[in-house]
This record gives structure tokens, sequence and C-alpha cells, in this order.
């Protein structure tokens, strides 16, 4: 008996989660890859125009960037990029399979600044890696070298000395 409702339990669960509507989560990851992508190719397709290439752009690109100049006079620059980049952010949410309206995508927070800085851009500040502090040195070791292993390599004048030293004993010994 105790089986069978364990079975029974097990089999609810089952059923529990195939009937499970799908959640938002895919539109989501959608609405963010072609937020991204809308950003990035209004952007490219401006500097490409900028640059005097603006007959290879594409004929949606074209459109946009044409919708965009128009805008320019009734608008501050601001405002029109914020209105072509949502109008291909929602070409690219159905293209890329989301359905319905694309929706608003949640406003970015920035960074908080640092070190009292009051102007906060997207610009990643260069920061050096900490240096290592030198290890003390003591009177003995200034001067050498260590190799690997731990032991300390044979100076050059040593070794000038000693082949010096084998030639003339091989002069000495083959007369």
């Amino acid at each position: 008996m105790i089986a069978m409702i364990e079975g029974d339990c097990r089999r609810a669960a089952h059923n529990r989660i195939r009937l499970r509507p799908m959640a938002a989560k895919p539109s989501t990851s959608i609405a963010r890859r072609a937020r991204t992508r809308a950003e990035a190719d209004f952007a490219t397709w401006l500097m490409m125009a900028k640059l005097g290439s603006f007959d290879t752009l594409p004929d949606n690109a074209q459109k946009v960037l044409n919708a965009y100049r128009e805008r320019l006079d009734r608008m501050t620059e601001i405002e029109s990029k914020a209105i072509a980049v949502r109008e291909t952010y929602q070409a690219y949410y159905s293209d890329m399979g989301g359905t319905g309206e694309a929706p608003e995508p949640e406003p970015r927070n920035p960074p908080p600044p640092e070190r009292g800085d009051t102007a906060v851009d997207n610009v990643v500040r260069f920061q050096k890696p900490p240096k290592d502090k030198p290890k003390p040195v003591r009177p003995a070791d200034r001067g050498a070298r260590t190799s690997p292993g731990g032991r300390k390599p044979v100076p050059a004048l040593l070794i000038f000395i000693g082949l010096c030293a084998i030639v003339v004993a091989w002069k000495f010994l083959t007369r």
C-alpha cells in the first residue's frame, strides 16, 4: 500500500512538472541578446557611414540610418539614437524568435564612482599589477645568481682559468 501511494506521488509530481507552463526566462535572454546586438550593430553602421561606407551597408541598415538622420533635425542626437536602437531591437527580437512585443529592457545601472570621480563613463581604468616586495638579500648572496636547482653557478672567470690550466697541462704532458 505504501509503495502504491509513493508511486502515485511520483506520477503526480512528474505530471506537474510536464504541465507547468514555460517561464519567461527564454524571452528575457532573447531580449537581452537582441538589445546587445542592436546597440552594437547601430554603432557599427553609424561609424561605417561616418567613414564613407554608407553604400556598402545592408538595406535595413541604410533605412535605419536614413530615419536617424531625419530625426536629428527634430530632436537631439541621444533621443534619435535611442529610437533607432529601439527599432532595430524590436526587429532583432522578432527575428530571434521572441513572441509578442519586445519587452522594455531593464535600465543598466552605472557602476559606483571610484575614488571621488564625479563623472561615470564606460571606460575601464588601467590598473597596474601590484609590485612584488623584494626578498631581503644576505650580504653573501649579493651578486651571486642562483640556478633553479638551488646551487650557485660557477663564475665565468673560474671556468676560463680552469680551461687555461687544462691547456697548459696538456702541452706540458705531450712534450
